[in-house]
């Protein structure tokens, strides 16, 4: 079983990256970080595009340090993806592309308000996919 656990560093991504490790079939995991760089773009006129690509890189990979190593921990098989861009047509992509069988994200407890304005990754990602998704709390 391919699953794709989408992390952002929060307490509720690492809830969900263990979920996601006790499953315990056969399961191969995926680590995922996305940073949206359409806030940065205005900056390539003045900072080196590597700067930026560089900030992002360490940026993705403090977020799934944590996540990383409780799959360590748990022995289990697992890679990493680190991209750039939208948040949730990136997770979008990867999820079909690489025809995983289940996504497993952690749900932030934002307010019902907010979420009715704006709607989170998590709700999107679940609208928007044919894949089944796990939403841990």
């Amino acid at each position: 079983m391919k699953v794709l656990v989408p992390t952002d560093g929060s307490e509720s991504a690492l809830r969900a990256a263990k979920f996601a490790a006790k499953i315990r079939q056969d399961v191969h995991i995926t680590l995922m970080s996305v940073h949206d760089d359409a806030g940065l773009k205005h900056l390539k006129k003045y900072v080196p595009k590597d700067s930026i690509s560089d900030y992002l890189r360490a940026q993705a990979e403090k977020d799934l340090k944590p996540a990383h190593q409780i799959l360590n921990k748990y022995g289990i098989a697992h890679d990493l993806i680190i991209k750039t861009g939208h948040v949730v047509e990136e997770i979008l992509k990867v999820g079909q592309a690489e025809n995983y069988d289940l996504i497993v994200m952690g749900a932030k407890g934002r307010s019902v308000m907010s979420d009715l304005l704006i709607g989170s990754v998590a709700q999107r990602v679940m609208t928007l996919t044919a894949l089944p998704v796990t939403l841990v709390k």
